[in-house]
């Protein structure tokens, strides 16, 4: 089993909406039974907080839902227990460094090759599900 961990600022929007998405994926492709996907924080400003609104509205737009998820900070056990980490820009790679120096490294990476962008910032959700769509159908095409 392969387990995937998407790493976001808060973890409320990009990072579950990587984990959902990879689930809806790897259910469709009828692999459910081959991963475990979660998702996680590298800050504390949002946690036990749900799915920002307008992400799950996107999401929902797509058929996904998201229902019982609530907001959790990256753990050293997370950086041990799971396969592969992705995160989605640059700033949660300085957060990862300076978390877990010397570790990170190993297990941790990019989603894209290119920040994706923080709609809570840009508002533009359809963007951030086409950038997340683009990752999970990479690391699928990856794991066959």
């Amino acid at each position: 089993m392969v387990k995937v961990l998407f790493v976001c600022h808060g973890n409320i929007c990009r990072s579950p909406m990587g984990e959902y998405i990879l689930k809806d994926m790897v259910a469709r492709a009828g692999r459910s039974d081959g991963f475990f996907i979660d998702s996680a924080a590298v800050s504390t400003e949002e946690i036990g907080n749900p799915v920002y609104p307008p992400a799950r509205r996107e999401l929902m737009r797509h058929g996904i839902g998201c229902e019982g998820h609530r907001a959790r900070q990256i753990t050293a056990r997370d950086l041990e227990e799971f396969d592969r980490i992705y995160y989605m820009d640059r700033s949660n790679a300085r957060w990862l460094k300076s978390m877990f120096p010397g570790k990170w490294e190993r297990k941790c990476r990019p989603l894209l090759s290119r920040d994706v962008a923080d709609p809570w910032y840009t508002g533009d959700f359809t963007a951030t599900w086409n950038d997340i769509c683009e990752g999970c159908r990479n690391i699928l095409e990856e794991l066959k």
